[in-house]
């Protein structure tokens, strides 16, 4: 019996394992690319990508590809990367009003290489539209490969123009791929370095560049071997400076060994290869000799590690070298075989004098040795084995739609997804960061009880502000009673400012003190005119002027007070005797001595208190000029014993004060006081 042929196991899509599946290619191009123009004479010509969009056509590669106008990239997906100020004067500069811009050119670097011309800001929409449309494809698996001749200006820079490049939309790209990818490789087979795509991800390990450049006097003059990257990033710079005339042998030595590394170690979930034309033998700015095959064979390498890939342009400017490359590398992107022979196209003219298909290497010499190539080669890829092995990244939720695909309807819509709405759904890290606090949101609850179980407790008291108390010729805000640090004012003020606030704290407190200023200076006051009744607006002037008598008492002797308090004995008791029938009349019986001892008014102490504040005045200024007492003194009693003590402190200023506390001995006193007064009445 014959055996079958052996089958073939199917995957979900009907197609073998193992067998080279066809690639979904997506093909960005924007007629409009053509129609701009930098300056005449300059060598950038956007022109050379219609050329190779006419040769796509016409060979029917686009018959295996879908072909898609990406919309143009706006300022808000921009300045993703670049600065507002940077993306704003490329929208507003024209040749027309450039001279009003001079200092901006001089900022931005614009004028020279990159110069000013018609259409600038919708040609960078463009050239960065099709790259992030790309990247947002490959995300969303809509396609494996993206393809945009129009991008690859791997030059700009976060907020200046260079080497002909304003808007960097490989950068975009990339940014783009990261949302959904953990690594993205960046490959640069351009001529030049690609300095502004690495100076971007010169600290990361999410992104890995890798450039293959002419490196010495030659610009942009960066891509050193030694420049591998810093911080987190450092290993995942990768440059290979190369010399001149290098060929497709020696090119493709150093480029596979090298790729195969980096996907061995670093394992990208994406790929961006930059695919400048400069490096073809024969351009205008180049010094490299590869053929176009040479240089598709770099395309075909990468493409053989089923990556999804964002295939972009670059340098190139021999537009009919570039044409054929970039058609030829379209064809093997989408396995279509071309003939070496055009088909004719309106740009027929333009291939002559052979109009085939290829760019041949010319007889330029090679100054790559094989022994230095080999030796950079080394070098790599020992700093690869030194990476971490396929770097590890946290990701996060992804937003339901790429960056700039929302419309402003959209926007408003997910922002109107009230999280109060939906209890059980775990607020998203985009609703966090787009939270504002709004006016009044937390205002204090009216209820009181559920306060007091929160432990928030009201002060219904208005806080007054120091300055009243410190000096009362100043205002609130102006800030001149504040003493400078370390002054003697704030050492005495800051003691102050503890009794301030605990007369904040009881209001009625202030009102006794102040009471018993005004109490102790009457007796003081009236040592010198005899048989004279001191009023009640003596009473509120003696505060003022209580320093001094504290002064001249404390010069004077004891037998001085002793003579004067005797002379003034009748005086004294007559005004005492008034007070106290004022003052008993307001008096409970059923209080205590301690609390009638304080409402009742008599012969109180003087204002005496620390050496301190001896010096401070009644407004609350210092008068440094009053000498500090140094005979002891008895300190000032506060709060409770200040009043339930108000005998103690009258001994210390005169023998009339001397007057027992007890509620019988009062009465006596009055009696007898009563009865001097009738005597002494005329």
């Amino acid at each position: 019996m014959a055996h079958a042929a052996p089958v073939d196991i199917l995957n979900g899509n009907g197609i073998a394992l193992g067998a080279s599946s066809p690639k979904k290619v997506a093909y960005f191009y924007d007629s409009d690319i053509g129609n701009f123009a930098y300056v005449s004479g300059h060598p950038m010509k956007p022109h050379r990508i219609r050329l190779a969009h006419s040769l796509i056509m016409n060979y029917g590669v686009y018959k295996k590809m879908e072909i898609y106008r990406a919309k143009p990239a706006t300022r808000l997906e921009m300045t993703q990367f670049h600065t507002d100020e940077y993306i704003d004067f490329l929208q507003r500069v024209t040749p027309e009003n450039m001279d009003n811009f001079q200092r901006e050119q001089g900022k931005y670097n614009v004028g020279d290489d990159c110069p000013v011309f018609d259409g600038l800001f919708e040609f960078c929409g463009i050239s960065a539209g099709g790259s992030m449309e790309g990247a947002a494809r490959l995300n969303r698996q809509k396609c494996d490969i993206a393809v945009n001749w129009a991008g690859g200006l791997h030059h700009a820079k976060k907020s200046e123009a260079s080497g002909f490049c304003y808007v960097n939309d490989i950068v975009l790209g990339i940014l783009e791929l990261l949302r959904f990818n953990k690594r993205v490789l960046y490959v640069d087979i351009d001529v030049h370095h690609g300095d502004g795509v690495e100076e971007a991800f010169y600290t990361t390990d999410r992104v890995m560049t890798v450039s293959f450049h002419k490196y010495g006097e030659y610009f942009p003059g960066t891509g050193e071997l030694r420049d591998i990257g810093i911080g987190q990033g450092r290993y995942y710079a990768t440059n290979f400076p190369l010399r001149d005339g290098i060929d497709d042998a020696s090119y493709k030595s150093i480029f596979e060994p090298v790729i195969s590394a980096v996907m061995e170690y670093y394992n990208p979930d994406a790929v961006v290869l930059q695919c400048g034309g400069d490096s073809l033998s024969g351009d205008r700015l180049g010094c490299f000799n590869l053929s176009m095959d040479g240089h598709a064979n770099c395309v075909k390498f990468v493409k053989s590690f089923n990556r999804p890939t964002l295939v972009l342009g670059g340098g190139g400017y021999t537009m009919r070298n570039v044409a054929r490359t970039w058609a030829f590398e379209t064809g093997l992107l989408v396995d279509a075989h071309m003939d070496r022979t055009l088909p004719f196209n309106e740009y027929y003219d333009y291939y002559g004098p052979d109009y085939s298909l290829d760019v041949r290497a010319s007889n330029m010499e090679n100054a790559n040795s094989p022994e230095y190539l080999e030796k950079i080669k080394n070098q790599l890829i020992d700093n690869l084995r030194r990476t971490a092995h396929a770097p590890s990244v946290q990701m996060q939720d992804v937003p339901r739609h790429s960056l700039g695909a929302m419309s402003d309807e959209e926007e408003a819509e997910l922002d109107d997804l009230d999280e109060d709405e939906n209890k059980d759904v775990r607020m998203s890290q985009r609703q966090w960061e787009q939270r504002i606090e709004r006016d009044n949101e937390y205002e204090e609850s009216d209820n009181e009880e559920l306060d007091k179980a929160n432990g928030v407790h009201r002060n219904g008291n208005t806080r007054r502000p120091f300055v009243d108390y410190r000096n009362s010729d100043a205002e609130v805000e102006s800030g001149a009673a504040t003493p400078a640090n370390g002054s003697v004012e704030n050492v005495i003020k800051s003691k102050e400012t503890d009794d301030i606030i605990m007369e904040d704290i009881a209001e009625k407190e202030p009102e006794v003190e102040a009471t018993t200023r005004d109490n102790s200076q009457p007796e003081e006051k009236e040592t010198e005119p005899e048989g004279k009744v001191t009023n009640n607006t003596d009473q509120e002037e003696a505060p003022k002027e209580a320093p001094a008598a504290a002064k001249s008492d404390k010069d004077g002797s004891e037998s001085e007070k002793t003579a004067a308090a005797e002379n003034e004995t009748v005086t004294e008791k007559v005004e005492e005797s008034k007070e106290v029938d004022e003052t008993m009349e307001d008096v409970d019986e059923s209080k205590a001595p301690a609390e009638e001892a304080e409402k009742a008014p008599s012969a109180a102490p003087e204002a005496k208190s620390t050496p301190e504040a001896e010096k401070v005045d009644q407004d609350g200024d210092v008068d440094m000029d009053a000498p500090v007492a140094t005979a002891p003194e008895p300190k000032e009693e506060s709060g409770a014993d200040a009043k339930d003590q108000p005998a103690e402190k009258a001994d210390a200023t005169s023998p009339s004060s001397a007057e027992p506390a007890s509620k019988d001995k009062d009465k006596d006193k009055e009696k007898e006081k009563e009865k001097e007064k009738d005597d002494a009445s005329p």
